[in-house]
């Protein structure tokens, strides 16, 4: 009887080599934009993708308020939240949030968040996404590279 024996092989975090990179959210659609974006994230465009690591990229996303929704979706879609006491669920529309300070922010960081896997390893990955709703971001000091979001399948 012959047996094959394949090794799986894991890579360190330092061996992910994560790099920056700024993605132009101008004229994108929220919801294919999120899901590429939480994608670069978590790696999987790496061929060294691991699914129990952070071998994903931090990503600079500009522009974030000119990404725009298609539909009904400014008016009927709802976010909610629940601060966990009685009466303290509130809702609000998209058109709503948007007015909101950070608004568009709120909304991006929500749309990939609901990507990520759920856990200590989502909040892991979600903090290396930075959000400017401005063509100008203060991370000019790790020299990011401009990635083209939709050259990627």
């Amino acid at each position: 009887m012959q047996s094959n024996s394949f090794k799986t092989s894991y890579i360190t975090p330092e061996a992910a080599g994560k790099k920056w990179v700024v993605v132009d959210a101008a004229g994108q659609t929220l919801g294919r934009f999120a899901s590429k974006v939480a994608q670069v994230l978590r790696g999987k465009y790496k061929p060294v993708f691991t699914p129990n690591m952070d071998c994903g990229d931090n990503v600079i996303v500009i522009n974030a308020n000119q990404i725009k929704v298609t539909g009904a979706k400014e008016t009927q879609k709802v976010y909610i939240t629940f601060s966990g006491y009685p009466s303290g669920q509130h809702k609000a529309t998209y058109a709503e949030m948007v007015k909101r300070p950070n608004g568009y922010e709120k909304v991006l960081r929500h749309a990939v968040k609901g990507m990520l896997p759920k856990g200590i390893l989502g909040n892991k990955v979600l903090k290396n996404l930075y959000i400017f709703e401005g063509a100008e971001h203060d991370k000019q000091a790790q020299k990011p590279e401009t990635l083209d979001i939709n050259s990627l399948k």
